[in-house]
């Protein structure tokens, strides 16, 4: 976790040296998805889910292809039956056939263990969930586990997970070991409670398994509907790999956000808290709403944590009574003349009060320096002036001139 600076010793001994205000991420083993690599320092990877039954073989194509031509880089998939499991032959087949391969996760729950074989032959990544690989069967009137009973199940979850993980291995594929806070096992449940520890010993029990057969490929969730549970889960299981020597990634996501404003800012208020403390090397948003929808917020979350460069960086002052124009309306008109390039910072400020200084590290500046001009700058350096009527029209210019102006 990164150590920031103590906030009082920054005012009363300022430094001469520049604070690194870059993220440390941890130090995670790299994690092949078919040709996308998650941890081992690589850009931290966005993926989403798809909503249709994977027995229709042409709409999870076509669902498939929507999600990575928008930037989904891995595409999750359920198989609630052998029959869908087989149907994920033909998708990965006419896949690429028609399009082109792309990495592909399948989610397998309730005694899952022959979808799991079946599947594993036919996608890059198979996700199991330790709550409900192996179902325990509730005990009326239970008021604890003995170790025997403990270990019985523990037994039982080798035994059926072991195959699985063989197959993984031998094939060089990944799994996902996904625990949700709402589907802990029951023997967790009375051992630890219904707590982050329950979920961290959860996993760590099913990471045991496939470290005693050799098999490393793993990606690690804790996922909870509840923002600050999931903090909790996710730091915890960070420190007690640490403590173990263990490196393995970690696929961040708070479950069953939402839809709209709020799905949006409790994702981000998750997932990005996380990712700003160094910990995150994959990433979905779960929002109840098309799964197109998902992707924005991802790149939105990564590129205001400078993790990720997809999209223009805009600067813009909140407007005063100093605003000498439209603020929000050149904004926008900025916007969607420039929104299709990538790796700018442009900035649009509305005085020249705090312009130049608040847009130092931009790319290009748009400016209202006196009533009815525009001044646009590159970097610190004013270029010209210009009749504000013209001003967006300027701007594109200036970028073409740089030779950074690509067409829409």
């Amino acid at each position: 976790m990164q150590t920031l600076p103590n906030p009082v010793a920054s005012v009363s001994q300022p430094s001469t040296a520049a604070l690194d205000t870059a993220i440390h991420r941890r130090k995670t083993r790299p994690v092949k998805v078919g040709d996308v690599t998650i941890g081992g320092g690589f850009p931290v990877v966005v993926q989403s889910m798809i909503n249709e039954d994977t027995l229709d073989v042409d709409g999870s194509v076509a669902a498939i292809r929507r999600l990575h031509e928008i930037g989904c880089e891995i595409v999750r998939v359920t198989v609630p039956s052998m029959a869908h499991a087989k149907a994920l032959a033909e998708i990965k087949h006419k896949l690429a056939a028609t399009y082109q391969s792309v990495p592909l996760v399948a989610d397998v729950h309730h005694n899952g263990m022959k979808i799991a074989l079946e599947v594993a032959k036919h996608v890059d990544k198979v996700r199991i969930n330790p709550g409900l690989y192996v179902f325990e069967k509730p005990k009326t009137g239970r008021s604890e586990y003995s170790q025997v009973e403990f270990d019985e199940i523990g037994e039982k979850i080798r035994e059926t997970l072991e195959p699985l993980v063989i197959s993984l291995r031998d094939q060089g594929k990944a799994m996902r070991i996904g625990v949700n806070h709402g589907s802990l096992a029951e023997r967790m449940l009375f051992t630890y409670g219904d707590t982050p520890e329950g979920m961290v010993e959860s996993a760590l029990e099913f990471i045991r398994i496939c470290e005693s057969l050799d098999f490393r490929n793993l990606v690690i969730s804790l996922k909870a509907s509840r923002v600050p549970v999931m903090l909790t889960a996710y730091r915890l299981m960070a420190q007690r790999m640490a403590e173990l020597n263990m490196d393995y990634p970690l696929h961040l996501g708070v479950t069953e956000a939402g839809d709209g404003e709020y799905g949006r800012i409790k994702s981000t208020a998750g997932i990005g808290t996380l990712l700003a403390e160094g910990i995150g090397d994959t990433i979905r948003v779960s929002l109840t709403e098309a799964p197109e929808k998902e992707i924005p917020v991802c790149y939105s979350i990564l590129q205001a944590l400078g993790l990720r460069k997809t999209m223009v960086e805009y600067v813009a002052c909140p407007s005063c009574g100093r605003t000498l124009f439209n603020l929000e309306d050149v904004l926008h008109n900025v916007r969607e003349a420039t929104k299709h390039l990538t790796g700018l910072d442009i900035a649009v400020m509305g005085c020249i009060v705090n312009g130049p200084g608040e847009m130092a590290d931009a790319d290009y500046g748009y400016v209202g320096k006196q009533p009815g001009y525009i001044s646009l700058y590159r970097g610190r350096d004013e270029i010209k002036k210009v009749p504000e009527e013209q001003g967006v029209e300027e701007l594109i210019n200036l970028i073409k001139s740089d030779g950074r102006w690509v067409d829409p």
